[in-house]
This record gives structure tokens, sequence and C-alpha cells, in this order.
């Protein structure tokens, strides 16, 4: 699968749709993410089942407001609609790759209880009202 373009309008039905989803903030005036986008653009091509998605943090100031983004590009990672990797800088090929091995390889079921035990250790139940 090659890469999508994410907005606002369609980046939350793509994580709740999708198990594995990458994503790279960047922007065209942006020299490391023109280096990034086809290393990106080969692993979209390797691994077919994993959404990699891309947003244009000029027409999507709202996301990368919303995400904190300070520095592009920037490369986030959702397994199950959990965020589980966010890092500023390209990567190299290798590193990428090592990367998604490691998302893949993500015992969901213990990321969850971590996430469980560190919302009770903080009083919270994970929503803010």
């Amino acid at each position: 699968m090659a890469t999508i373009e994410l907005t606002k309008e369609n980046f939350e039905k793509t994580i709740l749709d999708n198990d594995t989803v990458l994503v790279d903030f960047w922007a065209d005036w942006c020299g490391p993410c023109k280096m990034f986008a086809p290393v990106y653009e080969k692993m979209s091509e390797k691994y077919p089942d994993i959404v990699f998605g891309k947003v244009d943090t000029e027409k999507e100031p709202e996301l990368a407001g919303y995400f904190g983004i300070r520095s592009i590009p920037t490369l986030m990672a959702f397994r199950e609609q959990i965020g589980v990797f966010s890092q500023p800088g390209a990567l190299p090929e290798q590193v990428l790759e090592d990367l998604i091995e490691q998302i893949r390889a993500l015992d969901m079921d213990a990321v969850r209880e971590e996430i469980a035990q560190h919302e009770a250790a903080q009083g919270t139940d994970g929503h803010d009202h």
C-alpha cells in the first residue's frame, strides 16, 4: 500500500479502523522531510498490512498542534488505537524497518495493562471531566 494523506477529517477513522498506523508529520519546505519521504514510501510497499499516513503540517495545523508537533519530520505509530511511538527526525531505512518490527512484536495486552497501572498510579481513569 502506498502512503495516504491524513487530514483532520480522516485521521481518527484511519486510527480506529486499522491495527497499525504510522504517521509522518512533514512539510514541503522541510529538507529532512524530503529525504525521509522515499524511505517511508519504500517501507509502505514492503509492509502492505500497515497503514502509512502522512500529515502535511502546513495544511493540517490543527492536527500538528493536537499532537504537539514541534519538529518535523516527526514519526508517530499507533497500534490498536494506542500511540506506541513518537519521535522527531528522519530515520534511516534500517532503523525504520527495525522500528516497524518492534511495533509488530509488541504485546498489546501488556501495553494496555501498563497504561492502566500508570493511570491508577496517577489517580485518573483516563477521562478528563
